[in-house]
């Protein structure tokens, strides 16, 4: 899936995104992410990835020092910006994951949810050492996505030759949209990581895995 694909999925989706946080037998896993990831992220200077409506930016807000919250689509973004935030923590700003540009400026903490997922296999080194020039060493990292789980997820629809996954995804206005969807096993995560992170910890709920670790020092 090209990216401009993708956008363009988010950008017709946005006003139905948030749905996905209302399917009942996710609400245990959601809780302790609700929990979890905001506390992980206290005190802390943030860059998000991928922000879209600004959920998760919103719960990063409550006890982050500053978000500063990024996408490439408009329409998701406008929603997000219209929600309350603590005054003077959030900003938000165009961005893409792939080029983050040194003018964005250096965090201690970084947030991609439902980011990793959607990023091609052999744009995955790219896209952490993108995000990774913007982090200050020992700059603390969380990566949130989902897992496969039949009955629950969207079936994938079919396989390229890199070994992305695609979905056929439904909307509400009849549109149907074929979406590049990977899940990633721990080892693939560890493995795409390995340069970049150090104290990697991954946890694996029911509907959804979490990563955390601390940025290495760049060595120049």
């Amino acid at each position: 899936m090209k990216s401009a694909e993708l956008l363009d999925y988010y950008r017709r989706r946005a006003a139905e995104y948030e749905e996905i946080y209302a399917k009942p037998e996710r609400q245990a896993d959601l809780a302790v992410l609700k929990r979890e990831i905001p506390e992980r992220l206290r005190g802390r200077r943030v860059l998000e990835i991928a922000c879209g409506t600004g959920y998760w930016t919103a719960l990063a807000a409550k006890t982050a020092a500053s978000v500063l919250a990024t996408d490439l689509a408009e329409e998701p973004m406008q929603i997000a910006r219209a929600k309350t935030y603590p005054s003077g923590v959030v900003r938000f700003q165009f961005a893409d994951a792939y080029a983050l540009d040194a003018s964005l400026g250096s965090f201690d903490a970084a947030l991609a949810v439902f980011w990793w997922s959607h990023v091609p296999r052999r744009r995955l080194a790219g896209f952490v050492s993108s995000l990774h020039a913007c982090l200050e060493p020992g700059a603390r990292v969380i990566l949130m996505d989902n897992r496969y789980i039949d009955g629950s997820s969207t079936p994938i629809s079919e396989w390229d030759a890199e070994g992305n996954s695609f979905q056929l995804r439904r909307l509400a206005d009849g549109g149907e949209n074929r979406v590049l969807k990977n899940f990633p096993s721990e080892e693939e995560l560890r493995r795409v990581l390995a340069a970049q992170a150090t104290s990697l910890a991954y946890t694996a709920l029911e509907y959804y895995w979490l990563v955390e670790y601390e940025a290495r020092p760049r060595f120049t």
